[in-house]
């Protein structure tokens, strides 16, 4: 049985999307069979990010109406073995899809894929509880600044209510020069939200560079952003690997 992962944020805008499309190519490279899931319904990007929005014919709502049957709306992505997506439906709204349904979804994905990973619509309503309510765990996207940390902490409060347990934390577009002076070190941010650290991503102009011609900083080795993703996507199969202090000042209290 495959693992369930959803990944939220509350607040839109902080990366979370960029954050699924990496964490899912980087298990893929490591051997995993991985779908990932667009649930922002209306709103559909997470094809953009891996670069397959040509090849969208069918979609999340017309699985769970039965207008089409599931290996019809899968994308698999021919440049990358072991990677498929389910894209959002651009043309209906949140209350197109419900909890059952995509409990049930997921129910038989988990039979075909190591991982289904979830990217979860921001804000904390409809389709935030529909698309969580399938996970087995959950990782926040959050960026050190206040607005998102405060959503966060909402986001993280509504998981542990819907029973999800295994709740851990990214923190995106960390800028070292910042830290302690226009920006909470890591350290603060963890203090803030009280959960475990998954990962630190700093802010790189490759990872701009490959969000805008839709390709995975994941796989530039010579990329900061792109290691630091590389460690979670290990951390995330259960392997230590040491946080890296981008701060150069603090040392990160809690991990993992």
């Amino acid at each position: 049985m495959g693992e369930v992962y959803v990944i939220t944020s509350g607040k839109g805008g902080v990366g979370k999307t960029t954050a699924a499309a990496n964490i899912g190519i980087g298990l893929s490279l490591e051997g995993k069979s991985v779908i990932l899931i667009d649930t922002d319904i209306g709103l559909r990007n997470l094809d953009i990010a891996v670069g397959l929005e040509n090849e969208i014919v069918y979609d999340l709502v017309d699985v769970v109406n039965g207008d089409c049957e599931l290996k019809q709306a899968v994308v698999v992505n021919r440049n990358q073995k072991g990677l498929a997506v389910l894209p959002a439906a651009q043309t209906k709204n949140q209350q197109a899809v419900t909890g059952e349904q995509m409990k049930k979804l997921c129910s038989e994905l988990k039979n075909i894929f190591d991982y289904v990973i979830i990217d979860c619509p921001a804000g904390v309503d409809y389709g935030f509880e529909t698309a969580i309510c399938a996970a087995d765990k959950a990782i926040v996207v959050t960026t050190p600044d206040l607005s998102s940390m405060r959503d966060a902490d909402k986001a993280i409060e509504r998981l542990y209510e819907m029973q999800i347990e295994d709740v851990k934390l990214i923190i995106n577009k960390i800028y070292p020069k910042l830290m302690g002076v226009q920006l909470p070190y890591a350290d603060e941010v963890l203090e803030y939200l009280r959960i475990n650290l998954l990962g630190i991503i700093p802010e790189d102009i490759k990872l701009v560079i490959a969000s805008n011609a839709s390709k995975a900083v994941v796989t530039d080795e010579k990329s900061l952003s792109g290691e630091a993703f590389r460690n979670i996507v290990k951390r995330i199969q259960g392997q230590y690997v040491p946080i890296i202090d981008f701060d150069c000042k603090r040392k990160i209290k809690r991990f993992l």
